[in-house]
């Protein structure tokens, strides 16, 4: 089985709406790494100020970056036959497969959310947002609320949710086959994206 850990950064919370700034895509082989990729996105919109005080992507900063449509080929062929993984994996999943589609490509894929999966496999802790799961693992993001930093955080994660109880968890996880939510829930873009999180199943 083979993984890919996806975070995106957007211009709001719809994917009908908005568009994407930034997309990290890092290749799982359920043992480690084997491969990474991140590209800024021209959104063709603005950046709201909130979001640029979050992230630290600006309008200028993307004003010479590829549009989605030029991305596109490439960011399907790293996804294609993987699990799609990210945290808060609703929200991820509905931008990328919107604008996938839009662009032409036909694409589903199996979705994993790291944050029932560290429910899971850490239990007891006081939050499981990426911020407060990370620092409680001793996990170093470098680059917070930005793709390349949190994607890379979300896959060292994965990596030790994997060491500490294997696959079970996972396999548990994917058979319950949620089905794809076409609304994105909106608090991605809150202060503390990251920190939000989805009610339970």
């Amino acid at each position: 089985m083979e993984f890919a850990i996806v975070d995106i950064e957007t211009t709001g919370g719809l994917p009908s709406t908005h568009r994407i700034t930034e997309i990290a895509i890092v290749i799982h082989n359920g043992v480690e790494v084997t491969g990474k990729y991140s590209t800024l996105v021209n959104p063709l919109q603005k950046i709201p100020p909130f979001i640029v005080n979050m992230t630290g992507i600006s309008d200028e900063m993307v004003a010479t970056a590829p549009l989605f449509e030029e991305v596109a080929p490439q960011i399907f062929n790293l996804l294609q036959g993987r699990v799609f993984v990210a945290h808060n994996v609703s929200f991820d999943y509905s931008f990328v497969h919107y604008h996938l589609v839009k662009a032409g490509f036909k694409w589903e894929a199996p979705k994993l959310c790291t944050i029932k999966l560290s429910r899971k496999v850490f239990p007891g802790l006081v939050k499981y947002g990426l911020g407060s799961l990370t620092k409680d693992l001793g996990i170093k993001i470098e680059g917070r609320h930005r793709a390349w930093g949190d994607a890379q955080a979300t896959a060292e994660v994965l990596t030790m949710a994997i060491a500490k109880q294997g696959m079970s968890p996972i396999h548990y996880l994917l058979s319950k086959r949620e089905p794809y939510k076409k609304k994105a829930p909106s608090n991605k873009v809150s202060d503390d994206a990251h920190d939000m999180e989805p009610f339970d199943d």
